[in-house]
């Protein structure tokens, strides 16, 4: 029996005799021991958790206890040796311990602070391999430590903020062990299609019917791509000359000289015919055009994980945004071209979650404004602009491609141009018909492809421009080069000859 108590009373024994730290901010409550040490006031440190308590016994007796800031923490004196320290609100503080006599005994700097003790257990258990540390400053929740990506500093961002109340409330110090950079290789290609075709004939006709010339004619005019393009091709048959039902004359005077006098003057008339007998003629305009457009490019850029990378091959135009004081234009700038934006985000695994936003824009007269001048200021007309745009967020392995890909736009137009009544007539109607087709394909493909890369030595990149050596004015006359040919290695290279660009590792 006394070999069993004996442990036990030593136990006990030791857990009285350990005083609770005075700097410990554990949930539990707690009691602190202060002593004198023979008369001498006693010095500590204390953090209390916002809405805990404390108990602070004595070793002697005390009379009056001063809290300089009792909003922050409320005392109470159960005895003379055991008082209640209470914490109501964030924020700093102390407090002073007097004995009968007025001597003081002991004091306490207190901080009262949020008790994160149960979010530095929520965030160990959710990233056990990082190592973050949460702390508190009044009501503000403080993280620092490593995390191995950006996407746990996010979360372990988000589980704070929630704790908190307020996202404004943390403070986000954690560092990413390795710098992870993401390089985005993108390829944008853009096919425009265009078809226009016509065919019509265009007739006009004289006759004179009971002594009343009458002439009539039929004009058919490409709407869908203009008048002007109608009038490239074609043939015509036959001539009409309206001369012949409105007959003009001429006056021919002749004088007769008689002894160097002249004497008689006489006046003949003469008409001029028709040069041409017939009375009708007909125009056949047959048009095709096909246009093809081709955009290419191929951009690749580097951006920090979180951060934004943008491109744009193209250029700005001025668009008119409003006047000064003195009636001078203010302008800006607005971009067109092969435009692409990303931001990436290393999610950990290799995996990158990726924000892209690409478009292909040009300048076109659809849908242009013209601003009307003035006696002072000339008029401007400004363009507008022809877009297609994808943006879109997607999660892929490094080295994973996916592609924005399909028909942008087809736009077919048919009209059909017609002399009303005559064009029902069987196979001579199609004499009295015009009819013009316009097919419009825009098509457009956009494949990126992520990687996770490193920095790497100058030594392994490579230029365009590396190798350039101009020609001499020999070559350039006699030989209608514009490089001298050089050789890398055992291969030569030209620049009409060979493939030519970068190579990225």
């Amino acid at each position: 029996m006394r070999r069993i108590l004996l442990p036990i009373l030593c136990m006990a024994a030791a857990f009285v005799a350990v005083p609770a730290q005075a700097d410990d901010s554990s949930n539990s409550p707690r009691t602190i021991h202060l002593a004198t040490h023979a008369g001498q006031p006693l010095h500590q440190r204390l953090t209390l958790g916002l809405g805990k308590a404390v108990i602070v016994e004595l070793d002697g007796d005390a009379r009056d206890v001063l809290v300089s800031n009792p909003e922050i923490v409320d005392a109470v004196v159960r005895t003379p040796r055991r008082i209640f320290l209470m914490a109501q609100k964030g924020g700093q503080t102390n407090a002073f311990f007097f004995d009968g006599a007025g001597r003081q005994l002991a004091s306490l700097d207190i901080r009262v602070e949020k008790d994160v003790t149960d979010l530095a257990g929520l965030i160990h258990a959710s990233f056990p391999d990082s190592d973050i540390k949460a702390s508190a400053i009044n009501d503000t929740v403080v993280l620092s430590g490593h995390v191995a990506n950006a996407q746990q500093s996010s979360r372990a961002q988000d589980i704070a903020a929630r704790f908190a109340g307020d996202p404004l409330k943390v403070v986000n110090l954690l560092q990413i062990n390795i710098s992870e950079q993401v390089m985005l290789k993108v390829r944008i290609a853009e096919m425009q299609r265009t078809t226009a075709k016509q065919f019509g004939v265009d007739l006009t006709g004289a006759a004179m019917i009971a002594g009343v010339p009458i002439t009539g004619g039929t004009s058919n005019a490409f709407g869908l791509v203009g008048h002007a393009l109608s009038d490239l091709s074609g043939a015509q048959f036959g001539s009409v000359c309206t001369d012949a039902f409105h007959p003009t004359g001429t006056n021919n005077t002749v004088t007769t000289i008689t002894n160097g006098v002249p004497s008689v003057t006489q006046t003949i008339s003469s008409l001029i015919p028709c040069a041409s007998p017939n009375n009708l003629q007909g125009t056949v305009k047959a048009l095709e055009q096909v246009g093809l457009v081709h955009i290419l490019a191929e951009p690749n850029l580097t951006a920090v994980s979180g951060e934004t990378a943008k491109f744009l091959a193209g250029g700005e135009f001025p668009v008119p945004v409003s006047r000064d004081r003195d009636g001078n234009i203010t302008i800006e700038f607005k971009p067109f071209g092969v435009g692409l934006s990303f931001t990436p985000v290393v999610i950990g695994g290799g995996r990158i979650s990726l924000q892209l936003s690409t478009e292909v824009s040009e300048l076109t007269n659809t849908g242009a404004y013209t601003l009307q001048g003035t006696s002072t200021v000339q008029g401007l007309s400004i363009p507008a602009l022809s877009v297609r745009r994808a943006e879109t967020t997607v999660e892929l392995p490094s080295g994973g491609s996916f592609a924005i890909a399909g028909l942008m736009q087809h736009t077919t137009k048919q009209v059909l141009d017609s002399y009303p009544g005559l064009k029902e007539m069987p196979i001579l109607g199609a004499l009295f018909r015009s009819r013009d087709f316009s097919n419009d394909e825009t098509e457009l493909v956009v494949i990126v492809t992520a990687y996770l890369v490193k920095p790497t030595e100058e030594a392994k990149l490579a230029a365009p421009t590396e190798g350039f050596v101009p020609p001499t004015d020999l070559e350039t006359i006699f030989l209608g080069r514009l490089n001298s040919v050089y050789a890398r290695g055992k291969h030569p290279v030209t620049a009409d000859g060979g493939p030519v660009g970068y190579i990225v590792q």
